[in-house]
């Protein structure tokens, strides 16, 4: 199982910065700033990383199933670790929780 759970918390991590980028600083320069400023330009070429994102977060999404699967996670704590993905900076802190709790339950990966 640590092969699988060394994938998930780089993949956790991966897609929560890419998240976190598009939402708190592609966005906003591609919608605050005005329409043609070097800024909004920046801000629509980095929107791309939206695409990256959700290519990622797929796989994602099957790994932390896997993973949920196997460590017979509960189904709230599973739908928790699925929609972290989709809220900026929420990865981050449910990643946490899903280590501490794999190194509880399983020591040998601690």
């Amino acid at each position: 199982m640590r092969p699988l759970f060394t994938t998930y918390r780089v993949l956790a991590f991966v897609v929560g910065v890419a998240l976190a980028f598009c939402a708190l600083v592609a966005a906003p320069m591609k919608y605050l700033f005005a329409e043609g400023s070097s800024i909004q330009e920046l801000g629509d070429s980095l929107s791309i990383l939206w695409a990256l994102h959700g290519t990622l977060y797929m796989v994602y999404f099957l790994v932390a199933l896997m993973l949920a699967y196997r460590a017979r996670w509960s189904p709230q704590f599973t739908l928790l670790l699925l929609i972290a993905g989709l809220v900026p900076l929420l990865m981050f802190f449910v990643e946490h929780r899903a280590a501490e709790r794999m190194k509880a339950e399983h020591p040998e990966l601690a």
